[in-house]
């Protein structure tokens, strides 16, 4: 792989013990933020979408991640109590319909499937749940296997992802450091993955997706490194100058993006979404973001994403001369 000579001279001075932990962390945040300021800052221009209330109690908490359909809805998975979980919006702000209420505990993350169906990932649970567009539930899969008494709330699955041939792909990581794979029709069918650094194994595998020649992207989020596999789980290699990947997808254009901010960086701190070269794993572009927990990609190439403490961020293409935020 070629970008794995990023790392050449600082793995060699950690394995001669001149740069302790600490200072290799800071030496990787240096690094990546160079990188991301030597790549092309992308014509998309930041607005936060403004939510018109339904209603005069209305409220949205935390915007845990954003997904768009082929139409250009907006479905927010948020965490609120004075709102659905799952809120409709189209891109002048209007919630045109909702759904959800009573099915979540930790709302994480939400992805339309090739046949416009929604799905939904809980985070304490770890229910999965299918949708029709209108709300209708179609399934559910409880992927269990929590500790009982885990250190926090957090502990069931992250994210999920669609593959050819029905077969659905789900990552399981605050308690776990798994990624499983289902059936269309909710079986399980397969699963692999320890915790560990090693290949193949994970600290927190947060955010999952796939692109059209069948390579799984699991962002291993604590262990600081996107890992690559195949369909069957086989380990195809990682990258690791990325920084702390929280959320990934392949857009329908074939390109990969990210959301990502340093090692160093407290989580919800700001970050950035970038476009990745999937073969080299390249830095092809960025966009700064105060969110960068979900990542998705319009049909026209504009990226929505969500952030604290309640915004709907949609990344719009930059007209000619506009002034930037």
């Amino acid at each position: 792989m070629a970008n794995r000579c990023f790392w050449i001279p600082a793995l060699a001075a950690i394995a001669s013990g001149e740069i302790t932990s600490k200072a290799l962390l800071e030496q990787q945040a240096r690094e990546l933020r160079a990188r991301v300021a030597a790549s092309p800052r992308l014509a998309l221009q930041r607005t936060n979408l403004a939510v018109a209330p339904p209603s005069v109690d209305f409220a949205i908490d935390m915007v845990s991640s954003a997904a768009v359909d082929r139409s250009g809805l907006i479905y927010a998975f948020q965490r609120g109590a004075k709102a659905d979980p799952v809120l409709v919006i189209d891109k002048s702000g209007k919630v045109v319909r909702s759904f959800g209420r009573g099915l979540y505990q930790i709302p994480h993350s939400i992805r339309i499937d090739p046949q416009g169906n929604v799905w939904t990932v809980d985070a304490k649970s770890s229910m999965v749940y299918k949708h029709s567009p209108t709300g209708e539930k179609l399934l559910e899969i409880s992927v269990g296997g929590q500790p009982a008494n885990h250190r926090s709330e957090f502990r069931g699955t992250t994210d999920i992802c669609f593959a050819p041939g029905g077969r659905i792909f789900i990552s399981d990581g605050y308690a776990n450091a798994r990624v499983l794979e289902y059936s269309g029709d909710g079986k399980r069918v397969n699963e692999w993955g320890t915790p560990g650094k090693g290949p193949g194994q994970f600290h927190l595998p947060h955010g999952i997706t796939v692109d059209r020649e069948g390579i799984l992207y699991v962002a291993d989020r604590e262990n600081g490194r996107i890992q690559r596999f195949n369909l069957d789980g086989k380990f195809l290699g990682a990258w690791d100058h990325l920084g702390k990947t929280f959320s990934l997808t392949v857009s329908a254009a074939g390109d990969l993006w990210i959301g990502t901010q340093p090692r160093t960086s407290a989580n919800g701190a700001d970050g950035w979404l970038v476009k990745v070269d999937r073969k080299t794993g390249a830095i092809l572009g960025h966009i700064e973001t105060p969110g960068h927990h979900s990542v998705d990609v319009m049909a026209n190439g504009e990226v929505v994403t969500g952030a604290r403490p309640d915004d709907v961020v949609w990344f719009i293409r930059r007209v000619a001369g506009s002034p930037k935020y």
